[in-house]
């Protein structure tokens, strides 16, 4: 076994060059001994295919603990965070609001399968300050909240085709996880072993950004499309802004085809501001799909919707959607402190600033260097891409060319302890505990890293 973490940390001999002013690797001996004995437990090693580094370089980090903006791994490193547990951490790591509301409610039991009044306040709280929505129902997952709200959007017109897009990601479920055939208007081909062909052949996949593709559809499968779903901020394949007009012209065609428009806002909700893209575009969706950052960050999700459409939802009506562990209270309670703190006045202003800043001072940085690197923001959300180009609003836009750049900027960070997602189609998350101070220290390593990155190309 130790042979293989000596071959895991030496790499290769160009991976552990120290030219152009590299920092030397940190050390990752308990992380590469963890990863060895955990493939002899899991499928490659993790428990998300993400989680194996196969994007960039190194093993990867078994994370110890986390506080504020920092995380330590295994090792004893410490890491300014950007991942945020792929967003939800929107207050950062162990907040002590949230960490004292779950201790609270634990003391009580952790787990009933029945209800609790926690539920009730959480969806109070959701509700009352969301115009888009009426009904809520709490899941254990984004991925299950997406897979209820397509059940519910089928049943609720009779229809079987769903309309998805390139580019956008909607959880592992077995009709959402399919790529475009070839053509302008094409049936879903499976991304995956073990879903059989029949559930994507009800799945229409189109260009992100194409209103000729979404046109032609209706048009070929009139009368059988149930629900269009988007990301409305797609943020799961790069930071995919889209128009407001684009997304207004898929409401309007989803109504006048009596279909229904599903905003996928696993990301986007309550990152954005507390009611998501709907409420930054302006646009009201037939349902809203919600994830993590709902429940503090431990596993919850929601799907919502007018009270119309909800009461197609079992016991009520006849769709059926169930789970166990469904408003769990340890998870209603982190969310009641998470999204309480939300609500405070300038939030949302104080902290989609600070962002804007970050982002625009590392654009400022390499278009001064001339450097081929677009950094795209939103709310608290950002997205540094090797391109010269200052739209990518589809899948086709990125340039597949520039992970190249990424594993090399990836690992310069982590050395210089910086933790991005292991991957240059991740985007990047600030949380209310970064503070100008760090992110200062963290944009002149960002400066240093981009350097050795051109300067390799």
């Amino acid at each position: 076994m130790f042979d293989s973490i000596k071959k895991i940390l030496a790499g290769s001999e160009e991976d552990n060059a120290t030219q152009y002013g590299e920092k030397p690797d940190i050390i990752r001996e308990k992380s590469a001994a963890l990863y060895e004995k955990a493939k002899s437990y899991f499928p490659g090693g993790v428990n998300s295919p993400v989680r194996a580094f196969k994007s960039v370089y190194g093993t990867p980090l078994f994370i110890e603990k986390g506080d504020g903006c920092y995380l330590w791994d295994a090792d004893g490193n410490k890491f300014v965070d950007f991942c945020a547990s792929w967003g939800p951490l929107i207050l950062g790591h162990n907040h002590p609001k949230v960490r004292e509301k779950v201790v609270e409610v634990m003391q009580n039991g952790m787990s009933f399968g029945a209800p609790t009044a926690l539920e009730n306040e959480l969806a109070e709280l959701i509700i009352s300050n969301n115009q888009y929505i009426q009904k809520i129902r709490f899941t254990s997952s984004g991925t299950e909240a997406v897979m209820s709200a397509l059940r519910l959007a089928r049943g609720v017109t009779g229809r079987d085709k769903i309309i998805k897009f390139e580019g956008c990601y909607h959880g592992h479920s077995d009709s959402l996880l399919v790529k475009a055939g070839s053509g302008l208007v094409t049936f879903g081909e499976t991304s995956s072993a073990g879903i059989p062909k029949s559930f994507a052949a009800e799945t229409i996949v189109v260009p992100l950004n194409d209103r000729d593709a979404v046109t032609k559809a209706f048009e070929q499968f009139k009368n059988e499309i149930a629900a269009v779903i988007i990301e409305p901020i797609p943020a799961n394949n790069g930071l995919l802004l889209q128009d407001k007009e684009y997304l207004e012209f898929l409401r309007e065609i989803t109504r006048s085809n009596s279909a229904l428009l599903i905003f996928d806002e696993v990301i986007s909700g309550f990152r954005v501001g507390f009611e998501g893209a709907s409420g930054y575009y302006g646009i009201q969706p037939d349902i809203i799909t919600y994830g993590k950052i709902i429940g503090g960050g431990l596993p919850v999700g929601a799907y919502a919707s007018s009270g119309e459409i909800m009461s197609h939802i079992s016991p009520e009506g006849g769709v059926y959607q169930a789970g166990t562990l469904s408003g769990n209270p340890v998870a209603m309670a982190a969310g009641i402190a998470q999204l309480t703190e939300l609500l405070k006045s300038g939030f949302y202003k104080e902290l989609n600033a600070k962002t804007a800043e970050f982002a625009e001072s590392i654009q400022r940085y390499a278009s001064a260097k001339n450097y081929k690197l677009k950094v795209f923001q939103i709310g608290s959300i950002f997205w540094i891409s090797f391109t010269d180009k200052d739209k990518i609003q589809s899948a086709d836009d990125v340039d597949a060319a520039g992970m190249e750049k990424f594993k090399v900027l990836h690992r310069e960070l982590l050395n210089r302890g910086i933790y991005f997602g292991p991957s240059g189609y991740e985007v990047g998350f600030i949380s209310s505990e970064h503070n100008k101070t760090e992110l200062e220290k963290v944009k002149r390593s960002i400066f240093e890293a981009l350097d050795i990155v051109f300067k390799k190309a």
